[in-house]
């Protein structure tokens, strides 16, 4: 289900004086949305009677649901297009997002060739490159471009994994959101596409894997059940591993391992150095629950961690062992080894103890184990030489995030960027101690050498200390006038880093601030933040998040009416919950993908994989617990609820759009404040993978909505600053 908060990219962020209908006046208002007939179904829980007025909004293949959806989104189109500004918005965002250099990111050495993902835009998705080195892209080759198999540009790559000598390379591409992957394989010499397709490996949520074996003839994969294996409703669950011969028909593949796996299971596959064993991690759908398995060099797999170990990640070594990352008894993490030849967990030998950095990961080479850490939001690159004792650190730039880590020969590559800088990969040489920036940098049609992040702590309801970053111009006035938009997360052990995105100038740019928030239910702070944002606990996110923003209130950022707060996905239920918990802090909310209704995720096909992290109303304590924050139950008919703007991806396969539906039509028949609550369905997306053109329509439409809401005149800038 995961979507990080829109701001944690800063790709997707971004009217009348206030207390207005800031759209009163504009012809196409008067009309109203189209209204839905409350049909009053009742549930019971434990004794609780529910009544959920708008449950016939959750049948997508009903015409009547589907008129209603065309409807709204053509009501918020109408009301969109009449924003002040809009052309001028949308042509600044459209040079933001297309100007400067390429970036890169997932780099992969096979073989001497250097395999990576590159977004040029104006191009509408990403696509596979190959070159000689990062120091050498003048040497890159196009590998697959899914924006010439489809022009629209909404086929795009899962995820791709090279053959051990770098010879071919195996790619899941889907279409249209659906996250749904076939994998194809590609002559890297030739770009021959070899005639082997494999349907149903990647899917959303669960996704996809492939890993290679030892002599490219094969690979490994993760497949979910075809038609007629199980019944329809199980048909995106019990994902399990198979292996493909290439040259051979996918329906004569082999299968390996699953069929005791969770109904939820979410696998991932890497294949030693030698491709003489595989790792399977298999999650416990979302709530970080991890157990291993090994298939030792004679085919046999054995289990070597289950789900109550607390083992997170694990990794072959070059001495003959496994490195795992342990949470159990270490919140924050250590790194332990296991011999192969005897992968007992009670033999494991502590290599990395726990320390006040939370490891978010490793990376293992030859003669150094790499420990990536998060210090509360920014990264650190610890360094550690097995059986030796020596330890260094890794050079990153200042305040900057890691977003990619990857051997390179006898070095490594990283890549690093923050909020005011944008992503660059550097090598890494042990020999000399030294990071270089690479060629391999992103350049940004806009400076913010005139910006600043702060960072501030903010005392929580039950005085939880909670980290708030602030960006803004310098020199920014505190005198509450302040456009601001705020933040957050929370969920899934997902932590928000510094992240760049060239767009954040069309905000900051009329005066606006963006802020932060590191709430608990994220990573930020170890398993134990997140524990204490999960389940019975979630209630927490929701009081840190509203921490800080009356922090920004009471700062003078801002005033109730210069407020504005977004979130996606998990993110947008935290909307939801401010929305109705505290409808007087801000004037406008941005939900993107969001869940609403809470007792009812879990009956959405996705929303299985989501009860180890909110939790079930199926368990009483849960439930109770649920239920005392649902966004869609807690919407009170006659309050005053600020401007809503709602969107969602009509193939979402993480968030049913039903949500936003039953949400939307909740809000418009409560709300007294007529303040616009307006529903975007796109058609053609889900929840990730948006086409280029599409996201830069979205982000104009928000922007000119936050700043016709917020009050803010909109002044345009020709040139970037």
């Amino acid at each position: 289900m995961i979507r990080v908060s829109v701001f944690a990219s800063l790709a997707f962020l971004f009217g009348g004086l206030i207390g207005v209908h800031v759209l009163a006046s504009d012809a196409p208002a008067k009309s109203g949305p189209p209204v839905a007939p409350k049909r009053p179904v009742v549930d019971v829980y434990f004794g609780v009677k529910v009544a959920d007025p708008y449950r016939w909004l959750e049948d997508w293949s009903n015409p009547e649901v589907q008129a209603w959806s065309e409807g709204q989104n053509a009501y918020a189109r109408a009301l969109l297009a009449h924003l002040p500004n809009l052309d001028a918005i949308r042509a600044r965002v459209t040079q933001l997002e297309s100007g400067g250099s390429p970036e890169y990111y997932g780099l992969y050495q096979r073989g001497g060739a250097l395999f990576a993902i590159k977004w040029q835009p104006p191009k509408q998705q990403p696509f596979l490159v190959a070159l000689k080195s990062p120091e050498d892209p003048g040497s890159e080759r196009v590998l697959l471009d899914p924006n010439v198999l489809d022009p629209q540009g909404t086929t795009r790559i899962d995820f791709y994994v090279p053959s051990r000598d770098g010879s071919k390379v195996a790619i899941s591409l889907s279409e249209r959101g659906t996250e749904s992957g076939t994998v194809r394989v590609i002559e890297t010499a030739t770009l021959r596409e070899l005639p082997d397709r494999v349907a149903r490996v990647n899917g959303g949520t669960a996704g996809g894997s492939v890993a290679w074996n030892a002599d490219g003839s094969g690979f490994y994969y993760t497949r979910y059940p075809r038609a007629g294996e199980r019944p329809a409703a199980d048909l995106e669950f019990f994902q399990q591993v198979y292996f493909h011969t290439l040259g051979t028909p996918a329906e004569a593949d082999r299968y390996e391992l699953g069929k005791d796996f969770p109904r939820i299971a979410e696998t991932e596959l890497t294949t030693s150095e030698d491709g003489r064993n595989v790792l399977a991690r298999v999650a416990n759908g979302d709530g970080g629950e991890f157990e291993h398995f090994l298939k030792l060099s004679g085919g046999e797999w054995r289990r070597i961690t289950r789900f109550a170990d607390g083992i997170v990640q694990a990794a072959f070594s070059a001495d003959g062992g496994i490195y795992l990352l342990a949470r159990r008894g270490a919140p924050r993490g250590r790194i332990v080894r296991l011999a192969l030849d005897d992968p007992s967990l009670d033999r494991a030998v502590v290599i990395v103890p726990e320390s006040d950095a939370v490891i978010q990961g490793f990376l293992v080479t030859l003669e150094w184990l790499y420990v990536h850490d998060l210090v509360g939001g920014p990264s650190q690159v610890r360094m550690f030489r097995p059986g030796t004792g020596e330890q260094r650190t890794v050079p990153l730039p200042a305040n900057s995030a890691l977003g990619g880590l990857a051997k390179l020969d006898k070095d490594i590559v990283f890549r690093a960027e923050s909020f005011l800088e944008p992503a660059a990969w550097y090598r890494y040489s042990p020999a000399d101690g030294k990071a270089v920036r690479t060629a391999l940098f992103k350049t940004s049609p806009a400076s913010f050498s005139d910006c600043e992040v702060v960072r501030e702590m903010v005392a929580s309801k039950d005085g939880t200390m909670v980290p708030l970053s602030i960006m803004r111009r310098k020199g920014a006035r505190l005198d509450r006038s302040n456009p601001t938009l705020l933040t957050g997360y929370g969920g899934f052990n997902v932590p928000i880093t510094p992240g760049f995105s060239a767009s954040a100038r069309t905000w900051l740019d009329q005066g606006g601030v963006l802020a932060i928030a590191n709430i608990r239910g994220g990573g930020e702070f170890g398993e134990t933040w997140h524990e204490q944002g999960k389940t019975t606990k979630k209630q927490n996110a929701f009081d840190d998040f509203a921490a800080c923003a009356k922090f920004l209130l009471d700062a003078g950022y801002a005033s109730p009416g210069k407020l504005a707060i977004e979130g996606g996905s998990n993110g947008g239920l935290l909307m939801g919950a401010m929305i109705t918990q505290h409808p007087d802090l801000f004037r406008a909310v941005i939900a993107y993908v969001g869940l609403f209704d809470m007792l009812r995720f879990e009956r959405f096909p996705n929303g299985q994989f989501n009860i180890t992290e909110f939790g079930s109303v199926t368990n009483e304590e849960q439930f109770k617990a649920i239920h005392a924050y649902s966004p869609y139950q807690h919407v009170v008919d006659g309050s005053r609820y600020p401007a809503c703007l709602f969107l969602t991806g009509a193939n979402d396969p993480r968030v049913d759009p039903a949500n936003s539906r039953k949400m939307v039509a909740r809000l418009q028949a409560a709300s007294s404040s007529d303040l616009p609550i307006l529903l975007r369905t796109t058609s053609s997306t889900g929840h990730i993978g948006t086409p280029l053109d599409e996201r830069i329509a979205e982000e104009a439409d928000v922007y000119a909505f936050l700043f016709r809401e917020l009050g803010a005149a909109y002044a345009p800038v020709a040139t970037a600053k």
